[in-house]
């Protein structure tokens, strides 16, 4: 694979990177998880616009489907240890180069969100780290997975006028990872903790019940599903255990996922992730922010039937990887936080 990579900006402990459709545009967002800015990018990679300033602590962004520009963040959880403060904001710009934000709903310890739509209706599943701290590394409490209906107006809602939220799961230990997937033509969410790796299913309609499914119990710090082999069934792919150094792909075999395969490296500190369509083949993209530092690529070698790794870029430290295509090239956005740079990657054959 041909890899060229250009640097677009560069922004301390640069973290969270989504797409977001502004102005008719295809665009995407970068936000650090220190205190820092919230730069908005073009698909070129040229920065258009700081969409705030502070307070940062951004772990997750998306784009509100059918809007022009309006997307949901995650702002002031800046580590582990310091994320009690933690709330979800919408953000709707004004049409006049400024940019609103108001907050969704206090919620300490958010992580991770999405907006997952199934029969026209919008939900809101947001994942809590942990629910409670009161010093270094306390992992006594463990985390939850709320969810809501997301209303199409989000106009009312501020600090004093929050979304209700419900627990649909509780004890998430070190409940960290998060990817959507469609599956069966549904959009689900693949969330990973020490308890291990569960689907959620939304509800086909409104006051139901959301389906959680546990893929596998072993610990897990992130997962998607990819059918690497194109034989029409989904493999798992995990990194394991909480910003541990394992890579391990998992196949479904008499009804359960058994282990098939394992990066035979110590990668430490994985974090970043992308599972789908890469140079026309299924791929799974893995950053990891210590020891090599690492962006890697895992595909499936049909010819002898054994998984395979490439290194797309050394010693950057990736927190996050956004995936697109453009003018039928692919694009990676990395968000190397270990070394403070924003880079894109353009991949061919």
């Amino acid at each position: 694979m041909n890899v060229e990579k250009k640097v677009i900006a560069n922004l301390n402990k640069c973290y969270s990177v989504a797409p977001l459709t502004y102005g008719g545009k295809k665009h995407f967002l970068v936000a650090a998880e220190k205190v820092d800015r919230c730069i908005l990018f073009d698909e070129e990679g040229k920065e258009e616009d700081t969409v705030w300033e502070e307070p940062g602590g951004v772990m997750s962004m998306v784009y509100v489907p059918g809007t022009d520009g309006q997307f949901l963040a995650t702002h002031k959880f800046y580590s582990p240890n310091d994320s009690k403060e933690a709330k979800i904001v919408v953000v709707t710009p004004d049409g006049a180069g400024k940019w609103d934000v108001q907050t969704l709903v206090n919620l300490p310890f958010v992580h991770r969100f999405d907006i997952v739509t199934r029969n026209n209706t919008r939900y809101l599943i947001a994942c809590a780290l942990k629910s409670d701290h009161e010093y270094k590394d306390d992992w006594r409490t463990p985390g939850k997975v709320y969810a809501a209906v997301l209303p199409d107006d989000l106009s009312t809602f501020d600090e004093q006028h929050p979304l209700e939220l419900e627990v649909i799961k509780e004890n998430m230990l070190k409940n960290h990872g998060y990817y959507k997937v469609m599956d069966n033509g549904i959009e689900t969410s693949i969330i990973s903790s020490d308890n291990g790796v569960f689907q959620f299913v939304p509800p086909a309609s409104k006051g139901e019940k959301w389906t959680i499914t546990q893929l596998i119990d072993a610990p897990a710090s992130d997962a998607v599903l990819v059918d690497f082999d194109e034989d029409g069934e989904k493999e798992l792919a995990v990194l394991a255990p909480f910003h541990g150094p394992a890579i391990r792909i998992y196949k479904k075999i008499a009804g359960s996922y058994q282990k098939v395969y394992e990066y035979e490296k110590s990668a430490e500190f994985t974090h970043a992730i992308f599972g789908g369509m890469l140079c026309g083949q299924p791929s799974l993209v893995v950053g990891h922010r210590k020891g090599e530092r690492n962006l890697l690529c895992f595909t499936y070698n049909k010819d002898n039937a054994a998984y395979q790794c490439e290194i797309l870029d050394k010693d950057c430290g990736p927190a996050n990887v956004y995936h697109y295509v453009k003018d039928g090239k692919d694009i990676l956005v990395s968000t190397n936080r270990e070394i403070d740079e924003i880079a894109m990657y353009t991949l061919t054959k």
